[in-house]
């Protein structure tokens, strides 16, 4: 018992860091434990993909993991998934989705993502999420654009920048039109959460497109009165 709850702090404390804590917060007790705790092995696996050690040693590290979690479904949960074990018995989370979630920072950890093919970056993004110093903008949207460089800082600098951006705002807006149809097939109470997050990161999406892409950019985020606003309009509705 005492095992479990110092997992389940840990993992608590690494998701107040993270900008979806709030709406995981609202979730009931056993949703909101498990969600800690995947987001918690998401940030460690993540941290191994980001660190500066050698490409070698990060890759033995996520195959550490990769066993970790055959253990885990094998019923020979280790301290550093201990917490896991409630969550995935009791919500029927797949194995492979765990294994996905880490080949999608293997990713990283192989090569540094610069200017992707369209196919490699729509699997990376249903891996991972994005981490800053790399370009993520596919290849085939800069040569549309007659950007012929792969080096951020050269990307940044175009003024055919605004040709490719405009191109993944519209597969986003598509992205969130679709996770929309998806919720609402769902009672609300049920989606809160992603409700929350959806809200809040189409909120920054249309702030960038309001902004624009020619420098200099400020940097967009949303403030704590509106966030709380979106939160209190889901949660209680």
């Amino acid at each position: 018992m005492a095992l479990a709850e110092a997992t389940g702090t840990a993992a608590a404390e690494r998701a107040s860091g993270s900008s979806f804590y709030n709406a995981m917060r609202i979730l009931p007790r056993p949703q909101r434990a498990a969600m800690f705790e995947i987001y918690s092995f998401c940030r460690q696996v993540d941290d191994i993909a980001d660190s500066s050690g050698p490409r070698g040693e990060r890759r033995d590290e996520l195959d550490r993991w990769r066993a970790d979690i055959d253990a885990l479904y094998a019923g020979r949960a280790i301290p550093r998934t201990q917490g896991l074990v409630a969550p995935v018995k009791d919500f029927a989370l797949k194995r492979e989705d765990f294994h996905a979630i880490i080949e999608g920072m293997e990713m990283d950890v192989v090569a540094d993502i610069r200017a992707p093919d369209d196919a490699t970056l729509d699997r990376y993004c249903d891996r991972v999420a994005s981490a800053v110093g790399r370009l993520y903008l596919p290849s085939e949207a800069l040569r549309d654009a007659g950007i012929a460089a792969t080096d951020p800082a050269t990307v940044l600098a175009s003024p055919a920048l605004g040709k490719v951006c405009a191109r993944l705002v519209e597969r986003a807006r598509a992205h969130f039109a679709q996770a929309g149809e998806i919720m609402a097939r769902s009672p609300r109470r049920t989606v809160r959460a992603p409700r929350i997050m959806g809200e809040a990161y189409r909120l920054i999406l249309d702030s960038l497109v309001d902004r624009g892409w020619s420098p200099p950019r400020r940097s967009i985020h949303l403030s704590r009165a509106r966030l709380l606003w979106i939160i209190m309009r889901h949660a209680f509705i």
